[in-house]
């Protein structure tokens, strides 16, 4: 049986987006779409240009974790955006992002949350990651590269035995293969809904009601990780321009911002 592919050919017509996913590179293989969709941004390719692939030999997470990512499971794929917004702004968009994916998977009937900022989970198991790394001046960005890795339809055996605990896959989750094409048409979609309404006048009403009405971690008590310390935490807000508020237990708060943090649920990953 031959496998589906994810080439731009065999879901163009399912796409309903006007500019995000119409300018795919699609492989078989490579060692990371975020570092070849990175160096066709440098060279100039639009806005909206996916990097697409069956597997990544390199996958990438964040603070340099690896991903794993085997060929016909899951989507692999990095997107590419030129917004015309101050830098310090583009944390943003990865909640945009994950709000999307909430957005689609939830519409296959599977039930995610979002971990801030840029995790989606199902049964307190990782099953999807965003990566976005940024080229950009003082004041003006050059381009954003947004990684998705998304387990779709991965069996049990196929994660490995040390993080088995803590990711998962939609089909381990709903016992169901799922349609990867349909979902990648999907995210793509909502994607640039929730985006074209960010970039008209930075309204994110939509995104961050969807990010705190499905949040894994709101109300609980957190690890706040940074470079030099461990700190339990009880996640009290993500505010309106996506830093999530928690309180200390000597009743301190703090706003966090997510490039300087890693956040833990107090027995595991949530």
């Amino acid at each position: 049986m031959k496998e589906e592919t994810l080439s731009y050919e065999d879901f163009k017509s399912d796409l309903s987006s006007k500019y995000i996913g119409r300018n795919v590179y699609y492989f078989d293989s490579i060692d990371s779409t975020n570092t070849k969709a990175k160096k066709l941004a440098s060279k100039g390719v639009s806005e909206g240009t996916v990097v697409i692939s069956e597997e990544q030999t390199a996958g990438r997470g964040r603070l340099g974790r690896s991903w794993i990512s085997p060929k016909h499971k899951g989507l692999w794929m990095s997107i590419i955006l030129r917004p015309n917004i101050d830098p310090i702004n583009a944390v943003k968009i990865t909640q945009i992002v994950a709000a999307a994916i909430h957005r689609s998977i939830n519409k296959l009937g599977i039930k995610s949350l979002i971990k801030w900022p840029n995790d989606i989970v199902l049964n307190n198991k990782k099953v999807c990651g965003i990566l976005t790394e940024m080229s950009a001046e003082l004041n003006r960005i050059s381009y954003l590269v947004i990684g998705i890795g998304i387990n779709v339809n991965l069996d049990e055996d196929e994660i490995p035995n040390d993080i088995r605990s803590i990711a998962t896959s939609l089909k381990i989750e709903s016992k169901n293969a799922i349609d990867r094409k349909g979902l990648l048409c999907s995210i793509l979609d909502n994607f640039e809904i929730l985006y074209d309404e960010f970039l008209e006048d930075c309204n994110m009403d939509t995104t961050l009601n969807i990010c705190r009405e499905n949040s894994a971690i709101l109300g609980k008590e957190i690890q706040v990780i940074k470079k030099d310390s461990c700190l339990c935490a009880k996640a009290i807000d993500i505010t309106n321009d996506g830093r999530l508020l928690v309180e200390y237990k000597d009743g301190s708060k703090e706003y966090l911002i997510s490039e300087e943090v890693s956040v833990r649920g107090l027995m595991g990953y949530i």
